[in-house]
C-alpha cells in the first residue's frame, strides 16, 4: 500500500507535467516556432515527439544536443503526431532518405518512441538510423488507452496491431535506450524494454522528463555512445 508521502508525490507530479505541458503550448503562440537549423559535426539527430505534441516538446532535448555538437532536425510536417504509428514512421523515414542522412540516432518522446522503433524494424531500408534513444515510451502500451475519447490515445492499447506487432518484435531492442522516472503518470506498466538499455532516474512524471537535467545527462550520453556498445557505458 502506498505511503501518504508517495500519493503526495504522484499529485505533484501529476500537476507539474501539465503545468509543464501547458507552458511549451503558450509558449508556441509567442516564441520557438521556428524550426532549428541542423548544425554541427557529431552524429545527426532526428527529434520525434509524442502524441499530440509538436517538436518543441523536444527543444530543451534538442538545444542540448546542439551546443554537443549534433546537427538537429525535426520533421515538421508530424505537426501534432496524430497520426497512426506507421504513417507517422514512414513520413519521418522520408525526411532521412530525402537529405541522405547517416549514422543517425533517433531521440524520441512517447509514442515517438514506437514511431522510432517501427522505424528501426520497417522503413529503414537503407539502415540509416544507429540507434534510438527513447524518453518516456510506452513499449507494452498503457493500460488507460482504453478510456480514451480520442483515437489517436486509444492507439496504445496493448492490443493493438501495430503495437503488439512492435512488441514481438525484439531484434532492434538491442540498439534502443529507454530512459524513464520512477512514476510515469501515463504509462503505469513503466518504460523498461526487454533487451534495451533501460535507464531509469529517480525523476517523477512524463512531460517534465523533457526539461529534467538528468534526463538530459542520460540522453547526451547515450547519443554521444552512437557507434558505441551503450551497456558498456550506462551499466545501470
Amino acid at each position: 500500500m502506498r505511503t501518504i508521502g508517495e500519493l503526495a508525490a504522484r499529485l505533484v507530479a501529476y500537476l507539474r507535467d501539465y503545468s509543464y505541458a501547458l507552458r511549451v503550448l503558450l509558449g508556441l503562440t509567442t516564441r520557438h516556432r521556428i524550426a532549428p537549423r541542423p548544425r554541427g559535426d557529431k552524429a545527426p539527430v532526428l527529434l520525434i515527439p509524442g502524441v499530440y505534441e509538436p517538436w518543441q516538446f523536444l527543444r530543451a532535448v534538442g538545444g542540448r544536443l546542439a551546443r554537443a555538437g549534433h546537427p538537429v532536425h525535426v520533421v515538421e510536417p508530424l505537426g501534432y503526431n496524430r497520426a497512426p504509428v506507421p504513417d507517422a514512421a514512414a513520413l519521418a523515414q522520408r525526411y532521412l532518405d530525402e537529405r541522405d542522412l547517416t549514422g543517425v540516432v533517433v531521440v524520441a518522446h512517447s509514442k515517438g518512441g514506437l514511431i522510432g522503433k517501427h522505424m528501426m524494424l520497417v522503413d529503414d531500408v537503407a539502415q540509416r538510423i544507429d540507434r534510438l534513444v527513447a524518453i518516456a515510451s510506452p513499449f507494452s502500451g498503457s493500460s488507460f488507452s482504453r478510456y480514451m475519447p480520442l483515437k489517436p490515445l486509444r492507439a496504445f492499447n496493448p492490443k493493438e496491431r501495430t503495437l503488439a506487432m512492435l512488441a514481438a518484435n525484439a531484434e532492434v531492442n538491442a540498439r534502443i535506450v529507454s530512459i524513464y522516472g520512477v512514476f510515469d503518470p501515463h504509462i503505469p506498466a513503466g518504460s523498461e524494454l526487454a533487451g534495451a538499455t533501460n535507464v531509469q532516474l529517480p525523476v517523477y512524471g512524463h512531460f517534465r522528463l523533457l526539461a529534467d537535467p538528468q534526463v538530459l545527462d542520460e540522453v547526451v550520453a547515450a547519443v554521444e555512445a552512437a557507434g558505441a556498445d551503450v551497456r558498456d557505458i550506462h551499466p545501470h
